[in-house]
């Protein structure tokens, strides 16, 4: 997936769809003989921040890819509201925000060209502001006009974080968002996540980082083999609950 291309590019065609959760029913995926998803269910809805736990090879990045219209299922459903994935409009991509393990942004642009040129391709009227507020939510309204390259990786995440976030999605996800962020970084993002619950989006994350998701989640959903082992709301103690869902029964 090219940086030039985004999942959410069709942002100016789908500003009419709107939907306030997404049904995961049933969903299975299939690589040839290999089962990388099988038989998950849950519901992601607005205001809310799922978390799907698990080992690698659980499954994980699999279903966000789903999720993202990216991949089809090979059974099962996935609804935006009351739309189906597989016969959505390709506009439906412009409601979804994505931030996976490739930042998917220029080290050769400054980090106010790097966000204006995806507001741009989003489709917002005015990409320069739209660029110049994601830096301020970000923190970096002072390093606007600095090379992306010359970023550490926390600044880097904080800017790709807004690239994903630049159209205002209704579904956000992210794939290990908190990988190699300091404690400095880690809080930021924590607070943008927390403020997004507020303003009505959808969250869904995978994450290994359980301290950091003890406390924020509305859900945790924990995956192992492809399989949904178990689900808590408001979870507390996730490590404990982590190891138990980790050596427990999987479902049938």
């Amino acid at each position: 997936m090219s940086p030039s291309i985004p999942p959410g590019s069709s942002a100016s065609l789908g500003a009419g769809l709107d939907f306030d959760h997404v049904t995961v029913d049933d969903v299975s995926r299939h690589f040839g003989r290999r089962r990388a998803v099988a038989h998950v269910s849950f519901v992601a809805a607005r205001g809310s921040i799922i978390g799907l736990l698990g080992p690698n090879g659980a499954g994980k990045s699999t279903l966000l890819a789903m999720l993202a219209t990216l991949l089809r299922p090979s059974g099962g459903s996935i609804r935006y509201g009351t739309m189906q994935a597989t016969g959505a409009p390709p506009a439906l991509r412009g409601r979804i925000g994505v931030l996976g393990h490739d930042l998917f942004l220029y080290p050769e642009l400054t980090a106010r060209e790097n966000l204006g040129f995806f507001a741009g391709l989003y489709g917002r009227r005015d990409a320069d502001a739209a660029a110049r507020a994601a830096l301020t939510r970000a923190g970096l309204a002072d390093r606007g006009d600095d090379l992306v390259a010359s970023f550490s990786r926390g600044m880097r995440q904080r800017v790709a974080l807004e690239r994903a976030l630049i159209h205002e999605p209704r579904l956000v996800l992210l794939d290990e968002p908190f990988t190699g962020l300091d404690e400095a970084s880690t809080a930021a993002l924590v607070a943008r996540l927390r403020g997004l619950r507020e303003s009505g989006a959808a969250i869904v994350l995978a994450t290994h980082d359980l301290d950091v998701a003890d406390g924020l989640l509305d859900e945790a959903i924990f995956l192992r083999d492809g399989r949904m082992v178990e689900s808590l709301s408001r979870p507390e103690g996730l490590r404990t609950a982590y190891r138990r869902a980790m050596t427990g029964p999987i479902r049938s």
